[in-house]
């Protein structure tokens, strides 16, 4: 069974939705970028994270210099 043919009227009015849908998805797309990239906004929401990091990182830091400077001695 063959498929039912379009015209060409069908098919530029099909085009020109596909670039509507296309246009609208590409402007969400641009927005939820811009949230998700907005590194400070980031970090203010996640304050109690970052801080907690900060600090884990700094005591990881901070043992792994004293071991290695109380090896020399």
């Amino acid at each position: 069974m063959t498929p039912p043919q379009r015209s060409a009227d069908e098919i530029r009015a099909s085009i020109a939705g596909n670039q509507q849908a296309l246009a609208g998805s590409l402007t969400r797309l641009r927005g939820e970028l811009v949230h998700v990239a907005d590194w400070r906004r980031q970090v203010n929401r996640n304050k109690p994270k970052v801080i907690a990091g900060a600090a884990v990182a700094g005591f990881v830091i901070g043992g792994g210099i004293a071991a290695i400077f109380g090896r020399r001695r």
